[in-house]
């Protein structure tokens, strides 16, 4: 069965506000695999798990027409309310029951929402779907993260790491997956022309209130505002504390830089 933890109003909103959109390396990994695999253009983009349109929104940029999927209403209309592209649409259906013919779609992707599937309806819909000689492009980030800032750099990860771990308590069972950086997931992709890229690198610009949104935004936290919420909401006010102390600064919106280790999942189908 699929996992469904994004479902609430309040939790997409914090989604679509603090979750970031695939780096620049990572999308020129995607770009330069599809150039080198796809002759014919790429009509049609399907983005499953797609949240509030995050990684949609750069597809976008790029083809002809992208659909982002989403199994929950309250994250596509934070998708929808976010982009007014010609070219993106959304629409509400689980990963493992996707509304399109077979054979249709020349490019699936998918940004940090695989290991909330049900991994094994959900390859064999790529399978259907996706066009001969069309292509996947399967990504997380992981927990690989640290964050920088003048010379306390590594202070202000271990700040990170402390609560981060104490958050994490409370993660669900499929969050293996991507500790283990989709091994499972890349060797259940029916296709035999695959890679796994595990050591692409980001450095994303945030601010101390994005980093503190960030945590707020993860699943673990909506599972421990749920048990504990005095507790959980104090958790966040003082890591912002010791972020700024450490960083000898009074504002939340000084920027940092934040750095995250990717995975992601390459495959073309074959003829």
């Amino acid at each position: 069965m699929a996992t469904q933890l994004f479902e609430g109003k309040g939790h997409a909103a914090v989604y679509q506000k603090y979750r970031f959109a695939p780096g620049e390396e990572l999308q020129q990994i995607i770009l330069s695999y599809l150039k080198e695999k796809r002759t014919n253009p790429i009509e049609l983009v399907v983005d499953v798990g797609c949240g509030s349109g995050q990684g949609t929104r750069f597809l976008a940029e790029h083809f002809k027409k992208v659909v982002g999927a989403d199994i929950s209403e309250a994250q596509i209309q934070e998708a929808r309310d976010a982009s007014s592209r010609p070219n993106l649409s959304y629409l509400v259906c689980p990963a493992e029951e996707l509304p399109f013919e077979d054979g249709s779609v020349d490019l699936l992707t998918s940004f940090t929402a695989v290991h909330w599937f049900d991994i094994e309806k959900f390859m064999k819909e790529v399978n259907r779907v996706v066009k001969p000689r069309g292509c996947v492009a399967i990504s997380t980030y992981t927990v690989d993260m640290s964050l920088h800032y003048g010379n306390c750099s590594e202070k202000l990860t271990q700040i990170f790491k402390e609560t981060r771990d104490l958050i994490f308590k409370y993660s669900h069972s499929r969050v293996k997956h991507v500790l283990e950086d989709y091994k499972e997931i890349f060797e259940a992709l029916p296709f035999q022309d695959k890679k796994r890229i595990t050591d692409i690198f980001d450095k994303i610009p945030m601010t101390v209130a994005g980093v503190v949104g960030y945590f707020e935004s993860v699943s673990p936290f909506q599972a421990y505002m749920k048990n504990e919420p005095e507790a959980a909401k104090t958790l966040l006010q003082e890591t912002e504390k010791r972020f700024l102390d450490a960083m000898g600064v009074s504002s939340r919106e000084t920027p940092l830089e934040f750095w995250v280790r990717h995975v992601c999942i390459l495959g073309c189908k074959g003829p």
